[in-house]
C-alpha cells in the first residue's frame, strides 16, 4: 500500500514544458531504431534517400535543438494519475496548460491551435488535449505527444458490422492507408484502436502509437498476428517513403482492444507521421 504524497502545481508544469521541449527535437531511439533496419532492406533508390534524410533531419534537430518538424504539434497528453496525489498549490489541469504554453514559447515552436470555425489562432498551442486515467499508486505518470495536423487528417474512425471479423478489419485499414498515401508523410506508424464505443476506439487507436515502434500488443496474441499481417499488406501497397515508391509505406502497426457491444465493431485508425513524437516522465 503506497503512502500518501503531495506534489505541487509548479512540479507538474515544469514536467510537462521539458517533455514537450524534448519531444519536439529528439526523436527516439525506436524510431531510428526502425528507420535504419527500413534502409536496409529498400531496395529503391529513392526510398533509401527519402530514408537517409529523415535520419539526417533527426540528427540536425538533436544537435541543434531546433524543431523535427515545423508543425510542432498539436498538444496531446495521457496522465497516470495516482489515487494517493494531493495536488499543491493550484489546478492539476491548469498547471497543464502552463506547461505546455511556456514550452511553446520558451522554444519558439509554432502554436497550431485555432478556433474550429474563425480559425482565429489561440497564440499558445492551448488548450492542450488531456486524458487522464485514475490507478493506484503515489506518482503520476506524464506522456507528452505533439501531434501534427497532417498525419492527424488521415486518420479515420467508422462503425463496422459486426459480422465484418478480422478480415472485414484488414480490408478496411489497408484501404485507408492507400487512400492516404503520401498525404501523412511515410513512412507511418498506424494506431488502430477497436472494440469500446466510437469515442473508446479512437482514444485506444492514439495510445496505440505510444508503444515501442514495432513492440506486439503482448495481451492478446491474436491482435500481434493481425499487426504482422497488416503491415505486410500495408507495405505492398507501394506507396513508400514521402510517397516516392518502395517497400517502406509503414515502420509498424500497433492495435489495442477492449470489449464492444454486441451489436457494434467500433475501429479508429489513428496515423502517426514518421515524426514519431512522444516522451515521458513520473513525478
Amino acid at each position: 500500500m503506497s503512502s500518501f504524497r503531495e506534489i505541487s502545481c509548479d512540479t507538474i508544469t515544469k514536467t510537462v514544458r521539458e517533455l514537450f521541449l524534448d519531444a519536439n527535437t529528439v526523436l527516439g531511439e525506436d524510431v531510428l531504431s526502425a528507420v535504419e533496419k527500413s534502409i536496409a532492406r529498400e531496395e529503391s533508390e529513392l526510398a533509401r534517400y527519402a530514408l537517409e534524410k529523415i535520419e539526417e533531419n533527426a540528427k540536425v534537430a538533436r544537435e541543434t535543438s531546433a524543431p523535427l518538424c515545423q508543425d510542432t504539434g498539436l498538444a496531446v497528453l495521457f496522465v497516470e494519475l495516482g489515487q494517493d496525489i494531493h495536488i499543491a498549490g493550484g489546478n492539476f489541469d491548469e498547471a497543464i496548460q502552463r506547461g505546455v504554453r511556456e514550452a511553446y514559447k520558451d522554444g519558439f515552436l509554432r502554436k497550431s491551435v485555432c478556433d474550429p470555425l474563425s480559425r482565429k489562432n489561440t497564440g499558445d498551442n492551448t488548450p492542450a488535449i488531456i486524458h487522464t486515467e485514475i490507478v493506484d499508486g503515489n506518482s503520476i505518470k506524464i506522456t507528452a505527444m505533439p501531434k501534427g495536423g497532417g498525419s492527424e487528417n488521415m486518420s479515420s474512425c467508422t462503425m463496422l458490422l459486426p459480422a465484418a471479423g478480422a478480415e472485414g478489419l484488414k480490408k478496411y485499414i489497408v484501404e485507408k492507408v492507400a487512400q492516404a498515401g503520401s498525404n501523412p508523410c511515410p513512412p507511418v506508424i498506424v494506431g488502430i484502436g477497436i472494440g469500446g464505443s466510437i469515442e473508446k476506439s479512437a482514444i485506444l487507436a492514439k495510445k496505440a502509437l505510444l508503444r515501442t515502434v514495432g513492440e506486439h500488443n503482448q495481451s492478446d496474441g491474436r491482435l500481434s498476428e493481425l499487426e504482422d499481417e497488416i503491415l505486410e499488406e500495408i507495405n505492398r501497397l507501394g506507396i513508400g517513403p514521402q510517397g516516392y515508391g518502395g517497400r517502406t509505406t509503414a515502420l509498424a502497426v500497433h492495435i489495442e482492444m477492449m470489449p464492444c457491444h454486441i451489436a457494434s465493431l467500433p475501429v479508429t485508425i489513428n496515423i502517426q507521421c514518421h515524426v514519431a513524437r512522444h516522451k515521458e516522465a513520473v513525478i
